[in-house]
């Protein structure tokens, strides 16, 4: 993947964790940051990263919980408790997204729309 691709997707994923964390998120800003969760346990499942899969349940359903509380109360915005947790992923979808091939992300990226086409709940495995 070329630097200036990676530096834009992780510029994204940042500025959406930033907005959700102080209460300005939206739909896209919450898709963007599960897109990058799923991403980054797609692109660990080929080789990048070692992160527990209970850190990503966790950031799943933090997103989950944010998007039931938002349709509720129209308030967009992470538990505090769980902003670390986005951050550490953030950092290994910032180092995945400098170290993996194209055709790696590309095939995330497949991974990703197969599972979003499918009937799971979620492509990680566990409970948080």
């Amino acid at each position: 993947m070329d630097r200036s691709s990676a530096i834009e997707r992780s510029l994204a994923c940042h500025l959406a964790l930033a907005a959700c964390r102080d209460g300005h998120g939206n739909t896209h800003l919450i898709n963007e940051l599960m897109r990058a969760v799923y991403l980054g346990w797609y692109l660990q499942r080929a080789g990048y990263g070692n992160l527990p899969a209970e850190q990503f349940k966790i950031a799943e359903y933090a997103v989950e919980n944010t998007l039931a509380h938002a349709h509720k109360t129209g308030e967009w915005r992470l538990e505090p408790d769980v902003i670390s947790d986005f951050e550490a992923l953030l950092c290994l979808h910032d180092a995945q997204l400098a170290k993996a091939r194209l055709h790696e992300v590309q095939d995330a990226e497949r991974q990703l729309l197969n599972f979003l086409k499918g009937k799971s709940d979620s492509p990680i495995p566990g409970s948080p």
